[in-house]
């Protein structure tokens, strides 16, 4: 909860998200930051409307609203056997009465990639 009155205060003095998030995957071990700053670079390049920012201590990226549209969860944060790629109920991703809202990723795969950039547009709108 201190991060998250951290993230608050920071977005009311305007502080830069690109930085905030970046900072926060330098800090992750290895394998997680490797995937982090991967995800990072195609999220920006397949929804660059949204905008980098912390979410409870994670790597986020928000709507025009300012709404968390998805989200990164390092495997160590939580001292889990794969990190998290999220989505939140702001994405775009309705399908039918049932649909995915995170995936684990243990590594990415070219074909990871071109699914998760697929996803990442779809959930931008």
């Amino acid at each position: 909860m201190r991060e998250r009155a951290q993230e608050l205060k920071a977005a009311a003095t305007k502080a830069d998200g690109e930085s905030a998030v970046l900072a926060k995957i330098a800090e992750m071990p290895e394998a997680d930051r490797a995937m982090a700053e991967r995800l990072h670079a195609i999220i920006k390049t397949s929804a660059p409307a949204l905008s980098p920012k912390t979410w409870y201590g994670m790597p986020a990226y928000a709507n025009k609203d300012g709404k968390v549209v998805c989200f990164f969860q390092s495997a160590a944060k939580f001292n889990a056997r794969y990190a998290t790629l999220g989505f939140s109920d702001a994405a775009n991703l309705d399908e039918g009465t049932m649909w995915p809202t995170s995936f684990a990723l243990k590594e990415l795969t070219a074909a990871d990639e071109a699914k998760i950039a697929a996803l990442i547009k779809k959930a931008a709108g």
